[in-house]
């Protein structure tokens, strides 16, 4: 049976007339994306529409899975793991140390923790640019590694590789200087293409709200996080979304290298367990039925 083939130019002018795409154009478009023959004119043309135009329920799963698709989809299986495979995500803030903390926390109960992470953005900080605060720390180890990581520990936060998602990094890089990263539909699947090539049984989305936010109104962030949980459990994979508030500083400090200290001290039991690091580490434990067996850390 052979493939069917579409026009670039085609595809965008049904979404500029809008017309919900097909499964089958969406994933054209975004393996021409990964496959460098769709010019970035094209993808530039075709986030505008989506921007102006939004994106059904269907559409929007559509999208994350070729994005997801687009590169390797990680598989647990053969680890024999004895429990979830989880991840928590934050739309990013200030302070942020969630992550972090909450890390150590889920797979000391038993969960798996393969967190992709990424970079800040605009004024928000990223978890990466706080591990490479860490003197040799390695963001980028090699599959081998990561897995092992993974079985041994329970949790390992890395950067996105060249082989994860791969049409994203393409995508992101037009809208960024297009004027359409702010699209509800376009931001929700460039989230979870990555966090859905994780191989994930649940995920729970942190949402920040506010002054010191990405989306500084609640309307905005509301929005965001239905959107999230609705194509995440559309594609299979268990999602809840919190919304935080970022009007002040979560932490006590702002900055990558006092922020790891943070972190440090909480695990040493030197500070107190911030209110949104508890309520984060309820949602997982309650969306991936956690059982504290304890089996891994005997």
């Amino acid at each position: 049976m052979g493939v069917t083939v579409f026009l670039a130019q085609e595809i965008i002018r049904k979404k500029r007339d809008g017309h919900a795409l097909s499964d089958e154009e969406i994933r054209f478009f975004i393996n021409g994306i990964r496959d460098n023959t769709i010019s970035e004119g094209q993808i530039a043309a075709l986030a505008m529409t989506i921007f102006f135009h939004d994106m059904s329920m269907p559409e929007r799963v559509s999208l994350t899975m070729a994005m997801r698709d687009s590169g390797t989809v990680l598989d647990w299986k053969s680890l024999n793991l004895n429990g979830p495979i989880v991840d928590k995500h934050s739309t990013g803030g200030v302070g942020d140390v969630t992550s972090l903390m909450l890390g150590p926390m889920v797979a000391a109960c038993g969960g798996y923790i393969p967190m992709i992470s990424g970079r800040g953005l605009g004024h928000t900080g990223g978890t990466l640019d706080k591990l490479e605060a860490i003197p040799g720390f390695d963001i980028f180890p090699d599959d081998n590694r990561f897995r092992e990581i993974i079985k041994d520990v329970g949790v390992a936060i890395i950067g996105q590789t060249s082989s994860l998602a791969p049409a994203d990094k393409r995508f992101y890089a037009t809208r960024d200087i297009t004027a359409t990263v702010d699209s509800i539909p376009l931001i929700t699947a460039s989230i979870l293409a990555k966090k859905l090539a994780e191989g994930l049984d649940a995920l729970v989305m942190d949402v920040k709200v506010g002054s010191g936010a990405f989306m500084p109104t609640y309307e905005l962030s509301a929005q965001l996080a239905e959107a999230i949980v609705g194509v995440a459990n559309g594609a299979g994979v268990r999602t809840t979304a919190l919304l935080t508030d970022m009007n002040q500083v979560l932490a006590s400090s702002a900055g990558n290298a006092v922020e790891v200290r943070e972190a440090v001290q909480f695990s040493d039991r030197r500070i107190p367990q911030p209110t949104t690091v508890r309520r984060d580490h309820g949602a997982v434990r309650r969306d991936a039925d956690f059982r504290q067996t304890g089996e891994r850390r005997r």
